[in-house]
């Protein structure tokens, strides 16, 4: 196993396990209550989370494989966050937090399975600016960060 794999694995992990906390912690209201960065519930927020941990862990894995990055925009990103903030509103903790361990899981583990060879691949990001960014670095940025950025928000919420 690839120690740098390992590494990342450990990092996404950690952030999870950190929200998951953050989630577990929370009573009826402040689940509901507003994270101001997002304009969503602390519930719709986590469940954002939760519900993206695979297709971004999708993602690294087609930048380690070397496959076409579909053209997605901010714009796209934008109205899937939005529709999936109306389609779960009423979401419940136990399946935010069901959802935050499984995909949590499956993402660590396919990140655990990477050489350096593919977490060195790289592909332009059509999303920012065309730059390429490596396997290594969307899992960084998008997989670890996602948690990290989001879960500060629940934590300033519900605190």
């Amino acid at each position: 196993m690839s120690e740098r794999a390992e590494s990342l694995a450990s990092a996404f992990e950690n952030a999870n396990n950190e929200l998951i906390a953050a989630v577990e912690a929370c009573t009826d209201e402040q689940w509901r209550q507003t994270c101001s960065d997002e304009g969503w519930s602390v519930g719709v927020t986590a469940h954002h989370v939760a519900s993206s941990q695979q297709p971004i862990a999708g993602f690294v894995q087609m930048i380690a494989n070397d496959q076409p990055i579909p053209p997605v925009t901010m714009e796209m990103f934008d109205a899937a966050n939005a529709q999936h903030a109306q389609e779960h509103a009423n979401c419940t903790k136990a399946e935010t937090l069901e959802l935050l361990r499984t995909s949590g899981q499956a993402a660590a583990e396919m990140l655990r399975g990477l050489t350096d060879e593919q977490l060195n691949q790289s592909q332009p990001m059509p999303f920012a600016g065309g730059q390429p960014w490596s396997a290594a670095d969307f899992a960084e940025r998008i997989l670890i960060g996602h948690p990290v950025q989001h879960g500060a928000s629940v934590k300033a919420a519900t605190t």
